[in-house]
């Protein structure tokens, strides 16, 4: 009777275990494909901002995102731009557009937020890209000629581009012409992209779409953004002037000090800046006499001859800098009236100071040697204890460039001198000769 119990006990146990088995079957594979729907992810969409020139580093920024889109096997690649001219060459730009129109996921634009524009070349990369749209105040076009190959461009904007060629094209006319799809925002944008998942949230008012798709925006590495920044228009022409200053400040300095470091960043900044630019060579090449003849007047103490003819070519030369890019108005007020008021004000009072013999006030100076570094007739430039000072004639008589000179009074900056006797000990000519 016990062997009977047992065998009804362990077949009614293996019963158990078999349904068991059978009922957890099905939830252990909803299970496993739940798992890999988790695995697998409703997609990723990245997003690229164009902002600012397309130069060298953004170009090189979206092809890499490219490469990760890819390598991710993200739904596709959204360009957000907001640009009104490529810096890249020709033959650059042209690459690029290769890059979008063979790229293993799709590439679309959106000329966003309002107010945006999308001009020149990146204009251009409008036409290659797999869907575009604008949001309301945006434009599109100004496009110049035409740089890339006609099997790149869609049949639409292939046909709209004569009438974008020299001019813009406003949203609505974008709309109308087909050229664009209409998406106030970038959500909005995204949520009609092909494969992008969303829900319909029917809680409130009116139903709502939620996304589920990601959105990725990849961003620029610090040091290309600081580049970046450095090659725009107003940011390399003030970098520029600033170096430029801080250098020939540098001159007049021993050793190489705080201002010479700073001046050398600054000003290599500046040169990399204008080269990614349009810049004329010309004009720069004025900016650098300015710079030179500044340092001139800077050395005799007074503003002359060399003076006038930098603040000449400092004003072209800024008015000039870029080809088909005008710099404001407060940029160029900002450089040309900072340099020349630090140049010619600032900068030989600092020189003076630097030279002159460290003694508290200046009462010291009365009744002091020097040498007339050239005519003081009846104003001039003499030397006192080595260093570059203005004068004017106590009297009417002239002092002649090389004679020695004693100072009689002191009013401001402007030293008032009378002709010494040779025999009181005066310095030579040499000194005068040597004195910055």
């Amino acid at each position: 009777m016990r062997i009977i119990r047992r065998v009804r006990v362990l077949s009614l146990a293996a019963v158990l275990l078999g349904a068991a088995l059978v009922m957890g079957l099905p939830a252990a594979a909803a299970s496993n494909t739940t798992g890999v729907a988790a695995q697998a992810g409703p997609g990723v969409v990245d997003v690229v901002e164009v902002s600012g020139y397309l130069d060298p580093i953004i170009a090189d920024f979206i092809e890499r995102s490219i490469d990760k889109a890819v390598a991710d096997g993200s739904l596709g690649l959204v360009l957000q731009v907001n640009s009104s001219r490529a810096t890249i060459d020709d033959q650059r730009l042209r690459e690029l557009a290769d890059r979008i129109a063979g790229a293993g996921v799709p590439v679309t634009m959106w000329v966003g937020p309002s107010g945006s524009e999308a001009r020149g070349g990146v204009g251009q990369l409008a036409g290659v890209v797999t869907d575009l749209a604008l949001a309301p105040g945006s434009e599109l076009g100004d496009l110049g000629p035409p740089v890339l190959p006609a099997e790149h461009l869609t049949e639409t904007f292939a046909e709209a581009y004569p009438s974008m060629r020299s001019s813009t094209v406003s949203f609505a006319e974008a709309i109308e012409l087909g050229l664009a799809r209409e998406a106030p925002t970038l959500p909005f944008f995204v949520l009609d992209l092909p494969g992008f998942e969303y829900e319909i949230d029917e809680s409130g008012d009116e139903p709502v779409r939620v996304p589920v798709s990601r959105v990725r925006f990849a961003k620029l590495a610090l040091l290309d953004q600081f580049m970046h920044v450095a090659a725009s228009p107003a940011v390399a022409y003030l970098l520029f002037l600033v170096g430029g200053g801080l250098l020939v400040f540098e001159l007049y300095t021993a050793g190489v000090g705080i201002a010479g470091g700073i001046g050398a960043i600054t000003f290599l900044l500046g040169c990399y800046g204008l080269a990614a630019l349009p810049a004329r060579g010309w004009a720069i090449a004025l900016l650098l006499v300015a710079m030179f003849g500044y340092a001139v007047d800077i050395q005799i103490g007074v503003p002359r001859v060399w003076t006038v003819i930098a603040t000449v070519c400092l004003v072209a030369g800024s008015l000039t800098l870029f080809a088909g890019v005008m710099l404001s108005w407060i940029t160029l007020v900002a450089g040309i009236v900072g340099v020349f008021a630090g140049m010619v004000a600032g900068m030989p009072a600092m020189v003076r100071t630097r030279y002159g013999t460290p003694r508290i006030g200046r009462d010291w100076m009365i009744g002091s040697l020097g040498v007339a570094r050239d005519d003081v007739d009846p104003e001039g430039v003499v030397v006192i204890d080595g260093a570059p000072w203005r004068a004017r004639t106590q009297r009417a008589t002239p002092i002649s460039g090389g004679d020695p000179v004693r100072v009689m009074a002191l009013e401001g900056l402007i030293l008032t001198v009378e002709p010494a006797d040779p025999e009181d000990g005066s310095p030579d000519e040499s000194e005068a000769e040597n004195a910055p």
